[in-house]
């Protein structure tokens, strides 16, 4: 049982715990949990899945990505805000993603608001509500590991003030994590500071 620290994964490197769950897990933890994402599609995508993860396990969504992917056009944003109703029809019969009417309804909503927006818009938004370099000590347990900070609320803030939905501080700090705004990986693990 694990005190919540980096464990040895079966290469003998340390990782964060939640890392060694399933092969899956450890993929995503290794090349890109925590590495910087830019790109107004790329930070779409990152925002659509964390808010269609709200409610569920990651592993959930992350074995269902290329679906997503395939559903949604890429999480291109101009081909998502395209959608009709038809799209609409379609992505709620599709077993291929999670099927939720609010989460697809705010993945149509969000894209159609950020089609109207200057290229790097989404970009420059997010990026500017990460941290300062060293803001924070790296976690030495998962215990460490914030689920909301003030930057994650007021990122949220921030989006939903230019008409974003599903996008509130809970949702906004796991995008931050994801997309490498913060680093945390535990002190120990392997993958800290590999951005």
């Amino acid at each position: 049982m694990s005190d919540g620290s980096a464990l040895t994964g079966p290469d003998g490197a340390p990782r964060c715990p939640w890392a060694l769950s399933t092969p899956d897990y450890v993929t995503y933890h290794d090349e890109e949990w925590g590495r910087p994402v830019h790109g107004d599609d790329a930070l779409f995508e990152r925002l659509a899945l964390e808010a269609f993860q709200s409610g569920l396990s990651w592993i959930t969504i992350l074995r269902r990505r290329p679906g997503f992917r395939a559903a949604f056009a890429g999480f291109e944003i101009a081909k998502v805000a395209a959608f009709d109703e038809g799209d609409r029809e379609r992505l709620l019969a599709d077993p291929g993603i999670i099927r939720n009417r609010a989460k697809i309804d705010a993945t149509l909503a969000n894209a159609r608001v950020l089609a109207a927006w200057a290229p790097g818009e989404l970009d420059d938004l997010i990026w500017s509500h990460a941290p300062a370099p060293g803001a924070r000590a790296a976690p030495r347990t998962i215990a460490d590991v914030p689920a909301v900070t003030p930057e994650s609320t007021a990122l949220s803030k921030a989006l939903k003030q230019r008409g974003l939905r599903f996008v509130g501080p809970t949702t906004a700090y796991a995008l931050m994590q994801a997309c490498g705004l913060v680093d945390d990986h535990l002190a120990d693990c392997v993958a800290r500071n590999r951005s």
